[in-house]
């Protein structure tokens, strides 16, 4: 058996190198019951060795909260055989009951049965999913396994049959509004932040019944896309892009226009009765030696509240912080308009000028579509390679059986592609990526011919890990790689900035531009500037790293910051769907005493 130290390589569990082959009579059901028959027998005697029997050697345990409170991946049997050594008897599994299987064909050579199943704790109800997969001897063997942590049995959510069954009659209004303005209470939690993932960690906590603040600067709830530039849009299909408890409505358009998504952020806050302070700031937040939070909110008004909570959830994104803008020398000479993209709003307001782009991936394509739609004489420069896939081509591949018509309910597909370990899913990504970039290899060559640089992710597995990793790098495509091929937008690829001129800009190669305006979309310099804005900067200098993977392949979001209490949310539409009810459930936890210790081994 390899060493628990061991880094073992990630690898696909393909019929060729199982040395197995699917059979004609193959019975999915039986093999299925039977090894969860195992399974359960073996969980439930606390048999280690007979658990690791049921497991090929390499296999993967995916965890988040059920049995660690962390976000953990054990793989290799001997780091397995360690986790459970440590943590199986102690958390107290009960009730393992097995739900639907299916035969899974990936590709032709990657198969699986797939299974989800239910199980109790001591403190919780939790969820599971399997994946077995033929070995040489004819037995079937499971490769990875997942684990969830769903409910808190003595603190379910308040829905269904545990909502108010009681008619409200005439007293609603002002019940609700000395609510929002904690009138007669005080809140557990303050949010900073009333975008998607702030909304979405408030509407977990209130089925919670965890009282909770959402402090938002702007004047309307959705401001922070309804002021951005007109033409953003997501570029998610609706499927994957849910908010918890109130899915879009069918008629939905596929692909949601930013001033579209600000109306829907405004009115879910509303549906879901969320208490949202908008105009205000949380100007100071300061923790006691009791780890309570001492908060400071100033109103549009000028009057100031203070709070003293127990916890305080950063929601700013990953683009909180400044605009990150290089430096570059003789700025102070240039006759024209320095801007970032955050300052655009429409390329209307730069009609007759020449317009110089810095950056191309997502931003730097929107804008430049934008300014070239509109006549403009526009230029993007790229300074490194990016990573781009076309939606019409990529979306269908990287989302099928997941977040697409039809594949139906959004919280079990949630779990069934979080169930996948990150660095095992990055070896399928690579599949799809190579098949994406041969649907779109006329496009990527066209592109390469005029000098855009394109690559195909980090270690050829795509966008979705250099999200993970940098939070950005790539452009999903709709439409504006062809106004590049077509010279619509201009492109500067073939050397560095040197200088500003007076007139534009002068590079490495002797070049030169003329531009009226240049713009910076190279994105935010992160989100721990915005933490000692308010928390100080030796609060920061106790955070552990807030986004990017770690060793075992976890997004560092939604846990333990290393700060008490102190949480940061953020994510696209989907992660923050998925992850809000994790940490609301950590919260909950802590708020009744329950979460005591975090496996970190």
């Amino acid at each position: 058996m390899a060493a628990a130290t061991e880094t073992l390589t990630p690898t696909l569990p393909t019929l060729d190198k199982l040395g197995a082959s699917l059979q004609d009579d193959l019975d999915v059901q039986k093999v299925a019951h039977a090894w969860f028959a195992a399974f359960s027998q073996h969980v439930s005697a606390n048999n280690i060795d007979g658990l690791l029997s049921l497991f090929v050697e390499d296999a993967w345990w995916r965890d988040m909260l059920a049995f660690t409170w962390e976000f953990r991946t054990f793989h290799g049997q001997a780091k397995i055989k360690k986790f459970l050594q440590d943590r199986l008897a102690s958390t107290k599994v009960s009730n393992l009951k097995l739900g639907n299987v299916v035969l899974e064909k990936q590709y032709s050579d990657l198969v699986w049965i797939q299974g989800q199943f239910e199980f109790e704790t001591e403190i919780a109800v939790s969820s599971g999913v399997f994946r077995l997969v033929p070995t040489a001897s004819g037995a079937w063997k499971a490769h990875h396994i997942y684990t969830n942590l769903e409910n808190l049995k003595d603190f379910p959510e308040k829905l269904g049959p545990l909502r108010d069954p009681y008619p409200n009659h005439g007293k609603w209004k002002d019940q609700r509004a000395r609510e929002k303005e904690f009138v007669d209470s005080t809140p557990t939690v303050i949010v900073v932040g009333g975008g998607q993932s702030g909304l979405d960690i408030a509407a977990r906590l209130k089925m919670l019944d965890v009282p909770t603040l959402v402090v938002e600067r702007s004047q309307r709830i959705g401001d922070q896309w309804r002021h951005r530039y007109e033409a953003l849009c997501l570029h998610d299909p609706v499927w994957y892009d849910h908010m918890p408890y109130l899915p879009f409505p069918p008629n939905w358009p596929v692909y949601t226009p930013a001033q579209k998504l600000a109306d829907w952020l405004e009115f879910y806050a509303e549906a879901m009765e969320l208490n949202v302070w908008t105009s205000s700031t949380v100007t100071h937040a300061e923790q006691d030696e009791n780890l309570k939070w001492h908060v400071t909110v100033k109103r549009a008004d000028g009057s100031e509240r203070k709070f003293v909570v127990d916890h305080v959830v950063f929601a700013l994104g990953l683009g909180a912080g400044q605009p990150k803008v290089p430096k570059i020398p003789g700025q102070e000479e240039f006759q024209g308009q320095v801007l970032h993209s955050t300052q655009h709003k429409s390329a209307r307001d730069h009609e007759g000028k020449k317009v110089f782009i810095v950056g191309a991936c997502t931003s730097a394509h929107d804008v430049a579509s934008d300014y070239a739609e509109h006549g403009i004489d526009v230029t993007l420069f790229q300074r490194s390679s990016s990573y781009i896939m076309t939606t019409k081509e990529g979306m269908p591949r990287m989302m099928r059986g997941r977040y697409w018509e039809g594949t139906g309910d959004v919280d079990v597909n949630d779990r069934l592609f979080a169930s996948v370990p990150t660095y095992l899913q990055k070896e399928l990504w690579k599949r799809v990526t190579q098949e994406v970039a041969e649907a779109d290899k006329e496009l990527l060559d066209n592109l390469n011919k005029v000098g855009f640089r394109t690559h195909l992710g980090y270690d050829d597995s795509g966008f979705v890990m250099m999200a993970m990793i940098r939070g950005g790098g790539y452009y999903l495509d709709v439409g504006a790689c062809q106004k590049i091929i077509d010279g619509k937008i201009k492109l500067k690829s073939d050397s560095q900035i040197e200088r500003f001129t007076k007139t534009g800009l002068k590079f490495e190669d002797g070049s030169e531009v003329e531009a009226d305006v240049v713009m910076f979309a190279t994105g935010f310099d992160g989100p721990a500037s915005a933490i000692a804005a308010i928390a100080g900067e030796d609060v920061v200098k106790r955070l552990k790293p807030i986004w990017g993977l770690t060793e075992e392949g976890e997004l560092r979001a939604w846990r333990d910051l290393g700060v008490p209490n102190l949480w940061y949310m953020m994510g696209n539409l989907a992660w923050c769907r998925f992850h809000s009810k994790h940490l609301a459930l950590q919260i909950k936890a802590i708020q009744e005493g329950i979460l005591k210790e975090r496996y970190t081994i």
